[in-house]
């Protein structure tokens, strides 16, 4: 696949404070997407890492959903250095990136929409993203990694706007932000959480 394009944006808004301790702990996330151009397919397509894990005192999580919140197939697992790394990697035509980052029982959370636009002249067309949600300093009062570990996957925190109204999720996004809640909690994570394994994979083992 050639390389047609790169899209630094739409990233959870942190302090410098919480990149520098999600480096000192050892959470990895690769939050950018790109654009490629599949040369069977004759068709643009999008590529991104499920990436993050977590520690009892923080965590962040990037994994991906379809454009209705359905669960994607993984082009294939990868192998990281450690724990709290890198996961899997996934290539759709649409891809909706959902960012997480948790401090105790704090959380951010950023939903994006990815996908080519325009060109219909045999040029290359721009990558379109755009904000789907945007939630600051949610609040969920369990610790999902200590002892409320059986409600993980099952909960999502509540978010609300500066004038104290709550913000509801979208319900074809509920699903994907359970499983991004759960996974920012997932201490020493080695796994994916919402992609699903590649089919020809699974029929080798």
């Amino acid at each position: 696949m050639e390389s047609t394009g790169f899209s630094p944006f739409l990233h959870l808004r942190l302090p410098k404070r919480a990149l520098r301790r999600l480096q000192e702990v050892g959470i990895y996330c690769r939050t950018g997407v790109r654009m490629e151009y599949q040369q069977s397919g004759r068709r643009y397509v999008v590529h991104g890492t499920e990436s993050g894990g977590a520690i009892r005192e923080l965590g962040r999580y990037v994994t991906f959903a379809g454009p209705e919140g359905e669960p994607l197939e993984q082009l294939h697992p990868v192998d990281s250095i450690g724990a709290n790394g890198v996961h899997a990697v996934v290539v759709a035509p649409v891809l909706v990136k959902v960012d997480m980052f948790r401090y105790g029982k704090t959380y951010q959370l950023l939903m994006s929409r990815h996908q080519p636009k325009g060109s219909t002249d045999g040029r290359r067309p721009a990558l379109e993203s755009k904000d789907l949600f945007r939630g600051v300093d949610g609040y969920l009062p369990w610790e999902l990694c200590g002892t409320d570990k059986d409600k993980a996957g099952t909960v999502i925190p509540d978010f609300y706007s500066r004038s104290g109204e709550k913000m509801e999720i979208p319900a074809q996004f509920q699903a994907v932000v359970q499983a991004v809640t759960l996974a920012s909690n997932c201490a020493a994570c080695s796994h994916s959480h919402y992609l699903i394994p590649c089919r020809s994979a699974a029929a080798l083992t």
